[in-house]
C-alpha cells in the first residue's frame, strides 16, 4: 500500500538470546468476537512484552482469533494467518479467506491483529484527514519540485508520529517484535510448532519468523513475496517495473470491451492513461488528479475482478461524469490507525536515506525507465525523516534450519514483482521451493484462477509435500 540495511542480528544468536520457553497446555479463554458477525470465529487477547529484551516489563495486548477444525482426528496444529500490510488488521481473514475444507479440517485458523494495529494496542501519529486521505504510498513525482513539496508533507507525518500519544511505543512496533509475539502466542495456544500463511508484507514476517525460530516452524507459506529485507527502498522502487508489467492486462481487457470507449487497441489504451494522466494534471476531476489516477489505476490492478470498476472510473474521468460508487471492500480498520501502523514498522524495519537529492535523482531515473509509476515508487516517505531507532535490529532472512516453506507467486504482479519474490527465494535457499503462476494481480493462492497454484499450496498445508523441485504453472 518498501533502504539500505543497517545492522542485523543473527538469526541463531537472536532466538538463542529472545527465545522464549514452550508452553505444554494452552493458556486462552476463548469467547466471541464483538463487532465481527462471524460465524464460528473465537476471539481472544494474549498480553504480551511491550520490550521483548524485559519480558516481565510493561505489556501490550494482542488480539487473536480462532476459526476451529472440526475434524480432531485430522487436526494437525494450528495455521497462522497474516492479510499483509505492514498495518493490516486481521482478525476475520481466517474466514474471509475462503480456505478450502481439507485446510480448514487440518489447522485451527488463527487470526490477528499485530501490535499497533486495530484492537490491539493500536498506534497512531495523529494524521489530519487530508494526511489520511493521501494514504501509505507517496504520490507521483513529476520533478524536483514535486519531490520537495512530499518531503514538507512527510517531514510532518514524522514530527506528528514522535509526539503523538504512543510515541513511546515507537522503538518497539516493529516486524522482529511482531515476530516474537507470534512464538508467544504459539506456545499460549499449546503448540510446539506454527504453521503459517501471509500474503504481501506478512512475507516478510513469515520469513522472519522461520529465520527467528527455524524449529519451531512447522508449514510456511509465503504468498506474493516481498524482497528479504521487507518493505524497504528496494521493495517500494519495485512498484514501478511492477506496473510495467501488470498493466498490459488491463490495457488488453479495456480494448476488448469497446463499451468503455478507452481504446480500440492496447497500445491505444496505454496513450489514453497517459492522456488521462495528463490532462487530471492541469484540470482535476472531482478532486482527482493525475497522481492520484495513477494510484487508483495501480490499485485497480490487483484482482482481475477490479478491471471493470477500474474502467468504468477510467471512462467517468474522461468524459467528465459522474464515478461510480465507491467499492464496498474498504476496510472497517481507522484509516489513521492503518497508516500510522504501517509508518511504525516501515521505518524501524529499516533504514531509509536521508538526503532529499536522492529522491530527486531515484524519481528521475524511476520516471524514466517506469513512466506509469516509478515517479510514486521512488518518491520520499517520512521515514526518511525518523527520530527514534528501534529496540531490537532488524532480522536478516537466512537459510539456516528445516526446508520447509513455500514460495507462491504471479508472474505479473504489480504490488510484490516477481523480481523480489526470486531473491526472497535465494535469501531462504535450499529451505525453499517455489511455484509461480502464469497469471497477474497481487495474491495467488485462492486469490488468483490459476488450479495448479492453488493444488500445490493446498497439498503443502494439508500433507507436507512440496514440489521436489520449483514449479511454474502456465
Amino acid at each position: 500500500m518498501r533502504r539500505a540495511l543497517t545492522i542485523v542480528v543473527a538469526a541463531v544468536a537472536a532466538a538463542t538470546a529472545l527465545a522464549p520457553p514452550v508452553l505444554a497446555e494452552p493458556s486462552l479463554r476463548w469467547g466471541d468476537c464483538e463487532g465481527l458477525d462471524v460465524p464460528g470465529l473465537q476471539c481472544t487477547t494474549v498480553d504480551v512484552p511491550l520490550d521483548h529484551r524485559n519480558p516481565d516489563g510493561p505489556q501490550i495486548e494482542i488480539a487473536l482469533s480462532k476459526l476451529a477444525s472440526k475434524n480432531p482426528e485430522q487436526r494437525r496444529g494450528v495455521l497462522l494467518t497474516n492479510p499483509g500490510g505492514p498495518g493490516g488488521a486481521g482478525l476475520d481473514f481466517p474466514v474471509g479467506l475462503g480456505l478450502p475444507q481439507s485446510v480448514l479440517d487440518t489447522y485451527d485458523i488463527i487470526g490477528f491483529d499485530p501490535r499497533g494495529v486495530g484492537r490491539s494496542t493500536p498506534v497512531t501519529c495523529d494524521l489530519t484527514p487530508e494526511q489520511q486521505s493521501r494514504g501509505n504510498i507517496p504520490p507521483y513525482a513529476h520533478n524536483a519540485v514535486d519531490v520537495l513539496e512530499q518531503a514538507k508533507n512527510a517531514k510532518a507525518v514524522a514530527e506528528q508520529c514522535a509526539k503523538s500519544e504512543t510515541a513511546h511505543l515507537l522503538p518497539f512496533i516493529s516486524t522482529a517484535a511482531t515476530a516474537r509475539d507470534m512464538d508467544l502466542i504459539r506456545g499460549k495456544l499449546g503448540e510446539d510448532k506454527l504453521s503459517f500463511l501471509g500474503y504481501s508484507y506478512g512475507t516478510h514476517l513469515g520469513a522472519v519468523y522461520t529465520t527467528l525460530f527455524p524449529e519451531r516452524s512447522d508449514r510456511i507459506v509465503l504468498d506474493s513475496n516481498l524482497v528479504p529485507a521487507g518493505l524497504d527502498r528496494e521493495a517500494s522502487r519495485l512498484f514501478g517495473p511492477g506496473m510495467e508489467e501488470r498493466f498490459p492486462d488491463f490495457a488488453a481487457f479495456a480494448a476488448s470491451h469497446p463499451e468503455y470507449g478507452l481504446g480500440a487497441t492496447p497500445e491505444a489504451v496505454t496513450a489514453k492513461f497517459h492522456e488521462l494522466s495528463d490532462r487530471l494534471d492541469q484540470k482535476p476531476v472531482d478532486g482527482i488528479d493525475g497522481s492520484t489516477f495513477r494510484l487508483l489505476t495501480f490499485g485497480g490492478l490487483y484482482r482481475d475482478n477490479r478491471m471493470p470498476r477500474l474502467a468504468e472510473t477510467w471512462r467517468a474521468l474522461d468524459t467528465n461524469q459522474p464515478l461510480p460508487p465507491t467499492a464496498t471492500e474498504a476496510a472497517a480498520q481507522d484509516v489513521d490507525n492503518l497508516v500510522s501502523s504501517h509508518l511504525y514498522v516501515l521505518c524501524n524495519d529499516n533504514r531509509w536515506p536521508r538526503s532529499i537529492g536522492t529522491y530527486v535523482h531515484d524519481t528521475a531515473v524511476d520516471r524514466e525507465r517506469f513512466p506509469l509509476f516509478g515517479g510514486a515508487g521512488a518518491n520520499i516517505r517520512p521515514c526518511a525523516f525518523w527520530s527514534t531507532e528501534p529496540a531490537e535490529p532488524p532480522v536478516r532472512v537466512g537459510d539456516r534450519g528445516p526446508s520447509n516453506v513455500l514460495l507462491s507467486q504471479n508472474t505479473n504482479d504489480p504490488g510484490t514483482p516477481l523480481a523480489g519474490a526470486e531473491k526472497m527465494h535465494r535469501a531462504l535457499g535450499d529451505r525453499s521451493r517455489m511455484v509461480t503462476a502464469e497469471q497477474g494481480g497481487h495474491g495467488a493462492y485462492l486469490l488468483g484462477a490459476n488450479q495448479c497454484l492453488n493444488d500445490a499450496v493446498t497439498t503443502y498445508l494439508t500433507t507436507g509435500e512440496r514440489p521436489a523441485e520449483d514449479l511454474v504453472c502456465s
